[in-house]
């Protein structure tokens, strides 16, 4: 059977994730900050070299589903949290990425374009594009660690000019967003044959029809989505009171207020710009 699933290095992308984590010990100094990006660069490694990247890219939605959750729900926080708030300052100073990062933490926008792009990722010609092309494996990861990015921007509230959401609105988003997350999970559980044909051989490594596979990914997809952002939720929305912080209010950081200055400055040159002397 394992002639099936033969074994790949992945080199690349093992250099690539032993290069960040020497470089993250190198510039940041926190040991929670090391712990998490510790944490969520070892998740990474796990589903996405072999077996299990492998599984995930070529065999078994099921296993497909679990990588994209693990990135999302895991990964992609832990980056977040790993990464100290003046590396996140001069990441996003310049004013087009300002901009974007400044609208992606509203959570609506948040929610769409994670709902746009998780179910993209997903659809079938993605999905058989991945499986035929290691280009197209790695793009899929990139993408969905952008997705997970892009869904914990409101919730952790840690880009220094972006709207900040109160506990109980942050509690709100990821409840809300558990919902949006496995948009094709029913497609998969009700549809009566196999959607995806690039993925083969579950019966051979997995003892799973391919439609059984399917059906399992989407009670996967659900209860390994609702389960651990429910408990995110309820986490972020008892913690501020146990903390004595109303779950109303918004907290004031000093890198937002560093922010608004830059953007204040930039906004006078442009006004000094536009009114100068020809």
């Amino acid at each position: 059977m394992m002639s099936l699933l033969p074994f790949h290095w992945h080199l690349v992308e093992v250099l690539v994730l032993v290069l960040a984590t020497l470089l993250h010990r190198v510039v940041v100094t926190d040991p929670s900050q090391r712990r998490f990006a510790l944490g969520g660069l070892v998740a990474l490694l796990a589903v996405t070299v072999w077996p299990f990247g492998d599984l995930a890219a070529s065999v078994s939605l099921t296993a497909a589903t679990v990588q994209r959750l693990v990135i999302m729900l895991f990964v992609a926080p832990m980056l977040l949290l790993a990464t100290p708030v003046p590396v996140l300052a001069r990441l996003t100073r310049r004013a087009p990425v300002d901009w974007v990062t400044r609208h992606l933490a509203h959570p609506g926008l948040a929610m769409i374009l994670v709902t746009v792009t998780g179910t993209l990722t997903l659809s079938v010609p993605i999905v058989d594009f991945g499986a035929r092309s290691s280009i197209g494996r790695d793009l899929i990861v990139l993408s969905t660690i952008t997705t997970g990015l892009i869904l914990w921007i409101p919730a952790l509230g840690v880009l220094p000019g972006a709207k900040r959401l109160s506990a109980a609105a942050r509690a709100g988003y990821v409840f809300a967003s558990a919902l949006v997350v496995t948009s094709l999970s029913f497609v998969w559980i009700f549809a009566q044959h196999p959607l995806y044909p690039a993925l083969q051989h579950q019966y051979a490594l997995l003892h799973l029809t391919p439609l059984f596979d399917q059906q399992l990914a989407g009670f996967v997809a659900k209860l390994g989505c609702y389960l651990p952002m429910w408990i995110v939720a309820f986490l972020i929305f008892f913690h501020a009171e146990d903390q004595g912080v109303p779950v109303e209010d918004t907290p004031l950081h000093w890198a937002d207020v560093e922010r608004e200055l830059e953007r204040v400055d930039r906004q006078r040159a442009r006004t000094l710009r536009r009114h100068r002397p020809q």
